[in-house]
């Protein structure tokens, strides 16, 4: 659905000129949920408007929905949504208004019966005549979503969606994206800065940094790859002797000692437990309490970046 590669953008300063995007190459598959982190300044923005037809790029080549995107930008607009993080609507325009106005720019045949399909599915009903300055923020964001869908694309890019919700409205919100994917086919790539919305959504994620693509991969994976899982052992007595058994696992990446307590840095440790267990066991070793604990997506971007997403948010 999206293939680019070595896609890059300068911007000209009285200093010269600035890369904000250095080569980036990137796929993206039919009926996928991507998602694409970055801290500030990263590249994430100006990769987004590349990719939508808002920028044009310096230098690199992709497709995007089937056309190409130097060539042929017009057809990458017809067959994309983009939903802004700040939204498109007018506050004193009526929600049927907004939504009967985007159908006609976009020739939708069967307006209205599409315009009562997608109130339907994201729960607009009853809202039609209500200008969006009246509509809650959960309301008001599935109403940028119905605008971004009303013309059935394939493609759908949703820049921070759930920004300021509350987190009823984040939940709620996560459910119509997944069936965007699960009922429609509908790829959806968007960015974030919750953690949590990028682990619970996304198929995939891509990760940004100084204008290159630093790592890539279900969230599962880079956790994995980039961290390790932590092992917490807390021991009666004979730290160093397990520190020692452990360490020559061939799962564990680093086995530290502190008193009665093994902490290691293991490699799919849930799969490993039974094993690191009976080491301890054959070197003598009693085992009081065992702890595992999963990296999280911020120790992986903290790890690839230098910097903690949180913070960067």
């Amino acid at each position: 659905m999206i293939q680019a590669r070595g896609l890059a953008r300068t911007f000209p300063t009285k200093h010269g000129e600035v890369a904000a995007v250095r080569g980036v190459d990137l796929d993206v598959a039919p009926g996928e949920i991507v998602g694409f982190l970055g801290p500030n300044g990263a590249g994430k923005t100006t990769t987004l408007r590349m990719l939508t037809t808002l920028l044009a790029p310096t230098a690199g080549t992709a497709t995007v929905a089937g056309h190409d995107l130097r060539a042929d930008p017009a057809g990458v607009r017809r067959r994309i949504g983009y939903v802004a993080q700040t939204g498109g609507t007018d506050p004193a325009t009526p929600v049927g208004e907004e939504l009967e106005l985007q159908a006609r720019l976009y020739g939708v045949p069967g307006r209205a019966e599409r315009i009562a399909k997608l109130c339907a599915r994201l729960e607009l009903d009853g809202l039609a005549a209500r200008p969006s300055a009246a509509l809650s923020g959960g309301q008001r964001r599935r109403l940028d979503i119905a605008l971004g869908l009303v013309h059935r694309p394939p493609l759908v890019f949703l820049d921070e969606p759930t920004t300021g919700l509350d987190p009823q409205s984040r939940g709620n919100l996560w459910e119509h994206i997944r069936r965007l994917r699960d009922e429609d086919g509908t790829t959806v790539f968007l960015t974030t800065h919750y953690l949590d919305e990028a682990d619970a959504l996304c198929d995939r994620l891509l990760i940004i940094d100084r204008g290159r693509i630093v790592a890539e991969g279900t969230p599962d994976e880079l956790k994995r790859r980039v961290s390790g899982d932590v092992v917490t052992l807390e021991l009666g007595a004979g730290a160093e002797r397990a520190r020692a058994a452990l360490e020559a696992h061939p799962a564990v990446r680093e086995a530290t000692a502190d008193g009665g307590t093994v902490r290691l840095t293991v490699d799919n440790g849930d799969r490993e437990l039974m094993g690191l267990v009976r080491a301890l066991d054959a070197a003598g070793v009693e085992l009081t309490s065992l702890r595992l604990a999963r990296p999280t997506l911020d120790d992986v971007f903290l790890t690839v970046t230098g910097r903690s997403l949180r913070e960067a948010a």
